[in-house]
C-alpha cells in the first residue's frame, strides 16, 4: 500500500483493538449495567492513558491483548472443542506477532487444553518458517538467526531506561547491579510462576475460571517481559475491569488501598505532575508496584473462588 494509506489503516486496526479491549472484557466479566459503580468507566479513566500512549506510538500490543482476549472469549462464552482449538490457533498468532503471548501455551498442558496446544503451535510453527517461501530454508534461519543476535545486543542496554517498568527495569534502578538484578528476576519470576500455577490449579471447579486465568497471564506479561514499556500495562486492562467488577468483595481496608492504586496509576501523567516529578517517579517504577500490587487482588478472588 502507498505509505500514508498503510499508516491509515493501521491507525484504525490500533484504535479498533483498543476499543474492542474494553468491549470483550466487558463480555467476559459479565457485569450488570445498571449498577452504579461502572466497572467499564473506572478501568477507562485509569487505564485510557495506557491505551491513548499506545495510539499515539503506533504499536502493536494492544492487538496482540485484543487477539488474546477473543481467544479467553472463545473459552468462556462457547468452551466447546472447536471454541478451544480455534482460540489456540488465535494464540498461536499473536504469539508469531510478538513472541511475549508464549506465556499462554503452558496453560493450554496445563488445562488439557490439547486442541488449542495443537493449533496455537501450528500457527505459530508457520510463521516461524513463512520467510522460507522468499528466503529459503538457509535464509529463514539466517533470519531468525539475526533477530535472536540483535535482542541479544540491544536488551541488556535497555534494561535501566526510565520507561521499562518491567520487574528487571525495577531491579535495575533500584541495584544498578545487573548481575544481581538477574538473580532476584529469576527468583521472583520464579515465585510468580508457581502463584499462577496455584491459582490456575484452584480455579478448576470454579465457573467460568479461564476469565481469571487468562487475565492474569495478560497481567504478566508486562512485569515478565525483559523490556516492559509502560504503555505494556494496556494488558492489564481486563485485570482491572474484574477486579473492579468485584470491588464490593474487598475488606474496607483494602477497597482504599485499591482506590489509591488506581488514582496514582490514573494521575500519574506527564502533563499533569511536570517533567522533573515524572522523571523522578518514573525512576523510581512505582507503576511497577502498583500493578504488582493488582496481582494480589487477582489472587484473592480466586482464593475465595469469587471469579
Amino acid at each position: 500500500l502507498p505509505l500514508p494509506l498503510a499508516k491509515a489503516c493501521w491507525f484504525g486496526l490500533v484504535v479498533a483493538a483498543s476499543v474492542s479491549i474494553l468491549a470483550i472484557s466487558s463480555q467476559i466479566i459479565d457485569y450488570k449495567y445498571d449498577t452504579f459503580f461502572s466497572p467499564v468507566l473506572i478501568t477507562v479513566l485509569v487505564m485510557g492513558r495506557f491505551l491513548f500512549r499506545e495510539i499515539q506510538l503506533g504499536q502493536i500490543n494492544a492487538l496482540i491483548t485484543f487477539l488474546l482476549l477473543v481467544m479467553i472469549w472463545f473459552w468462556v462464552r462457547a468452551g466447546d472443542r472447536a471454541s478451544i482449538f480455534a482460540g489456540g490457533a488465535i494464540g498461536g498468532l499473536a504469539t508469531a506477532l510478538k513472541p511475549y503471548a508464549v506465556i499462554f501455551f503452558p496453560y493450554f498442558a496445563i488445562r488439557k487444553k490439547w486442541p488449542a496446544l495443537l493449533a496455537g503451535s501450528a500457527v505459530l510453527g508457520l510463521a516461524v518458517f513463512s520467510p522460507a517461501l522468499f528466503y529459503g530454508w538457509k535464509g529463514n534461519f539466517r533470519v531468525l538467526g539475526e533477530w535472536r543476535s540483535s535482542l541479544a545486543a540491544s536488551t541488556p542496554f535497555l534494561f535501566s531506561s526510565q520507561d521499562n517498568i518491567s520487574l528487571i527495569g525495577f531491579l535495575m534502578k533500584w541495584t544498578r547491579d545487573q548481575s544481581l538484578s538477574l538473580v532476584v528476576y529469576a527468583t521472583i519470576a520464579v515465585l510468580l510462576g508457581g502463584l499462577v500455577l496455584f491459582l490456575i490449579l484452584r480455579g478448576r471447579h470454579v465457573s467460568r475460571a479461564a476469565a481469571l486465568d487468562g487475565f492474569l497471564l495478560l497481567a504478566m506479561i508486562p512485569l515478565l517481559s525483559p523490556l516492559g514499556w509502560d504503555y505494556t500495562f494496556l494488558s492489564f486492562t481486563p485485570a482491572v475491569m474484574l477486579i473492579c467488577r468485584h470491588y464490593g468483595e474487598y475488606r474496607p481496608f483494602w477497597k482504599g488501598f485499591l482506590v489509591m492504586n488506581l488514582l496514582v496509576i490514573a494521575l500519574s501523567l506527564y502533563d499533569l505532575v511536570g517533567s522533573q516529578l515524572y522523571a523522578t517517579f518514573m525512576s523510581w517504577s512505582i507503576l511497577t508496584l502498583n500493578f504488582l500490587s493488582l496481582i494480589g487482588y487477582l489472587a484473592y478472588l480466586r482464593i475465595k473462588s469469587y471469579a
